[in-house]
């Protein structure tokens, strides 16, 4: 039995380059850019890198990269997008929570919840974790994205489910503060214009868990962040308003 996302993204990467919330790869490439010192010797792996918006523009900037996802219908989209740009990427269809990289990347970039932490149990969010950290260079760098669990903390839960920003239409959403996972059911519209009804399961990290799970990990530095669309910054402290946090981690 396929999982909610993996339904998602079965055919769904022509709607999801439309969705609003990937109009900002510009500024989030020119911050990760920023990150590495523009350094183009590194060697980069972009983990549930979906249609391949943030690996196409890093392989414009003159970065060799690595794309990986789950779905197929992404990445053909993706390798089309690459092909139109006249842009050369590995993308290869592969499970984050199934890697057997070791000390090959420099940076791991892990953006838009496109693995981590969508996965159904908190031992698979971690897994993914897990390989990321085994990935990367000793002295390599992690930044992802992941969803704020201050956020429904601060809100009530009746203001949290109706602040919810998807385009898709969501019912029945129950937030769990035993478990910091919010169950819902999702209306969405496919490329082929099929409408889907999906049981999603979500789960948010509160600041204190993903810094603990860094550190067993042997991050050495971790910061974390606000995370503006397109406006990524150092400047930007991580609030309870933020629906997401943008992680910087270094081994």
């Amino acid at each position: 039995m396929k999982q909610w996302y993996e339904e998602l993204f079965q055919n769904y990467a022509k709607k999801y380059d439309d969705e609003s919330f990937t109009k900002g790869t510009i500024g989030e490439v020119d911050f990760i850019e920023k990150e590495i010192g523009y350094n183009k010797s590194f060697h980069i792996l972009d983990i549930g890198c979906g249609t391949g918006r943030h690996s196409i523009e890093l392989a414009k900037r003159g970065y060799t990269v690595v794309g990986i996802d789950l779905s197929e219908s992404m990445l053909k989209r993706a390798k089309e997008k690459a092909t139109n740009e006249n842009i050369k990427i590995d993308f290869i269809q592969a499970d984050a929570r199934h890697l057997d990289y070791n000390n090959e990347f420099d940076l791991i970039i892990m953006l838009c919840e496109g693995a981590f932490p969508l996965m159904e149990t908190d031992e698979m969010n971690y897994t993914i974790l897990k390989n990321a950290a085994n990935a990367l260079t000793r002295n390599g760098k992690l930044i992802f994205t992941t969803l704020n669990g201050l956020f429904p903390l601060f809100h009530s839960v009746k203001d949290f489910i109706n602040k919810n920003s998807s385009e898709g239409t969501s019912q029945e959403s129950t937030f769990d503060l035993m478990t910091f996972r919010d169950t819902s059911t999702y209306e969405v519209v496919d490329d082929s214009g099929n409408k889907k009804t999906l049981k999603c399961n979500e789960r948010y990290y509160v600041p204190s868990e993903i810094i603990w799970l860094l550190k067993s990990l042997d991050f050495k530095k971790i910061d974390l962040l606000g995370c503006l669309l397109g406006k990524w910054s150092r400047e930007i402290q991580l609030t309870t308003e933020d629906f997401e946090m943008l992680v910087v981690a270094d081994k």
